[in-house]
């Protein structure tokens, strides 16, 4: 996080949920106590903070316990005053990468409500939410892809938690496979084709077109122009 903040990123993300070997566990103190330091060097630069609390199932990029931890309410009103996290991200019941159920998962959404009640205002966030639609998966194994058989969070859960709080969907995976499958699709219907440019510009049109879906099903379309961009030093000041 130190070194995307010198970078000149004006936001980041610690996951404190987890020990250094990215997969066991830590517990509520050891997560306050990391968190914590990454938000006081953070607000020093005007950069602002999500944290984590519990942890997802699945593993993405090596990452991730495996194990479900959901967040408990309590913990996460007190994790927030503790560390000063701009926003936090719950466990809810979602998993990383694109193998994340075989059947329609059943959601916490109650999580959400209670820590809304509590402490309101603070941008909720939800990790591992990616809907892994069938027709990217279709579209990568008619092209020579292997994918098994999968699914991902419904839109209609996406949409309900939205409604109960959540501010930030993190939807990585479906990026990922639309990609995949426009560069798999491009390559197959053009076996000649060999310049990155043509097969590449297919995928940022994929991944364009999955982004702005998600907009629009995420009911953000449009509202840019409703938040005043700040810059590092108002935010400095805010943080004062």
């Amino acid at each position: 996080c130190k070194e995307a903040i010198e970078l000149g990123f004006t936001s980041v993300m610690i996951d404190g949920s987890l020990r250094e070997d990215s997969k066991t566990p830590t517990t509520f103190k050891e997560n306050v106590k990391v968190t914590r330091e990454v938000v006081d060097y953070a607000h020093e630069f005007g950069v602002s903070v999500e944290g984590e609390l519990g942890t997802l199932g699945g593993i993405e990029d090596g990452v991730g316990s495996g194990k479900v931890m959901l967040t408990d309410p309590e913990e996460a009103v007190k994790f927030i005053k503790l560390t000063g996290v701009d926003a936090l991200a719950l466990a809810i019941g979602t998993s990383h990468g694109a193998y994340k159920f075989k059947v329609k998962p059943t959601l916490d959404m109650d999580i959400i409500n209670k820590v809304v009640e509590k402490i309101p205002g603070v941008p909720l966030v939800m990790h591992g939410a990616s809907s892994v639609p069938q027709e990217l998966i279709e579209v990568i194994n008619k092209y020579g892809g292997r994918l098994e058989k999968t699914m991902g969070v419904p839109m209609e859960s996406i949409k309900e938690a939205i409604k109960r709080g959540i501010r930030k969907i993190n939807v990585d995976t479906d990026g990922r496979l639309a990609m995949t499958g426009a560069i798999r699709k491009y390559l197959g219907e053009n076996p000649d084709a060999f310049d990155p440019r043509t097969y590449f510009g297919a995928a940022r049109e994929a991944v364009y077109q999955t982004v702005k879906g998600k907009m629009i099903d995420f009911g953000t379309a449009g509202h840019a122009g409703d938040y005043k961009p700040m810059t590092l030093e108002e935010m400095k000041r805010i943080y004062k």
